[in-house]
């Protein structure tokens, strides 16, 4: 009977311990420490916000602020890689509008904790590349404040582009954030159609006793191939994406010219591209000066065949290169 005893009241000292604890402790602790750790995250990111507008990261800071619970904040994240040995010019052009972007952000009257512009650097987070199987750059991408990214979360760079005010709009569809982008005023294109002006106008000033060059169909016919040589080889492409000059293979030191993919290209292939329609064209005006001239007979088959040995040599020197970028290319004439 009295181990019963000492028994009941063992277990009542127990339960009176437990009691206690329980009045002691404050309500929600765990809700609270969640609470503190989303408070020092915002802070943080705040802080770092202040300095500049698009805030750099790592691998541990990437899944600290952006891929960790608890966050109440969307993240918009630039995966790149800015460093010189990458040559990646794409991604210069694109950081330049992603940081007009943020500055627009940042600098907004509507400017607020919700949204945060980062950018992970390969050289500086490949484990973060490497965790979300990324093997391209630039990539934008948004961390919702709430759940895992969707695959609208992704920007579609290749169809859209990098422009600023496509961005702001994708941002808009995900995070119901609305930025009006402000450019930093450039003057180069006004200065360089002044100086264009200034100088045709002083040219005309010069001749102005003689203006038959302005009816010269040759000088005409001259300067609209150039138009449409530089139009077909694909400048405005280089001049909107910026790619490399060329590629040079850092394990064999082999230099290519002519890039592999029909979605791409080098500035010097489209330098190589120019100069073979230019040849065509030489040989297609020399063909015509043979069949319409009234010269030598034989002068005029010796121009004939040059002109013609000028269009099926570059000719097929251009449609080689067609095969070379898309493979199924079904053309080919005199070099496989």
């Amino acid at each position: 009977m009295a181990s019963f005893w000492t028994k009941t009241s063992a277990n009542l000292s127990v339960l009176s311990i437990f009691f206690l604890l329980l009045i002691c402790l404050p309500p929600g602790g765990g809700q609270k420490k969640k609470e503190n750790l989303l408070s020092e995250k915002v802070d943080q990111m705040m802080e770092w916000s202040s300095r500049r507008s698009v805030v750099r990261m790592n691998g541990d800071k990437f899944r600290r602020f952006v891929k960790a619970p608890p966050r109440n904040y969307s993240v918009i994240v630039m995966f790149t890689a800015l460093q010189p040995q990458r040559q990646c010019s794409v991604c210069r052009q694109a950081n330049e509008e992603y940081q007009v972007l943020a500055n627009s952000w940042r600098y907004s009257s509507a400017f607020s904790n919700k949204l945060f512009f980062t950018v992970v650097d390969y050289d500086e987070g490949a484990d973060v590349f490497q965790q979300l199987n990324m093997n391209s750059a630039p990539t934008f991408m948004h961390f919702p404040a709430k759940g895992k990214p969707k695959r609208a979360d992704t920007f579609d760079l290749q169809r859209i582009g990098f422009a600023s005010e496509q961005l702001a709009k994708w941002i808009a569809d995900r995070t119901d954030v609305q930025i009006r982008v402000f450019r930093p005023p450039n003057y180069s294109g006004t200065i360089a159609l002044a100086l264009l002006v200034s100088l045709v106008g002083g040219l005309l000033y010069l001749r102005r006793n003689n203006l038959e060059f302005i009816y010269n169909k040759t000088g005409w016919a001259m300067a609209a191939l150039c138009v449409v040589f530089a139009m077909t080889s694909g400048q405005m492409w280089n001049h909107i994406r910026g790619p490399p000059y060329a590629h040079k293979n850092p394990q064999n030191g082999q230099v290519s010219y002519i890039h592999g993919s029909s979605q791409a290209q080098f500035v010097a292939e489209s330098h190589i591209i120019l100069l073979l329609n230019a040849a065509i064209t030489m040989g297609m005006v020399l063909l015509n000066e043979a069949a319409t001239s009234k010269g030598d007979v034989g002068k005029r088959r010796i121009i004939c065949l040059v002109g013609l040995g000028l269009v099926v040599f570059f000719f097929s020197f251009l449609l080689s290169i067609f095969r070379s970028k898309y493979h199924g290319y079904p053309y080919s004439f005199l070099i496989k």
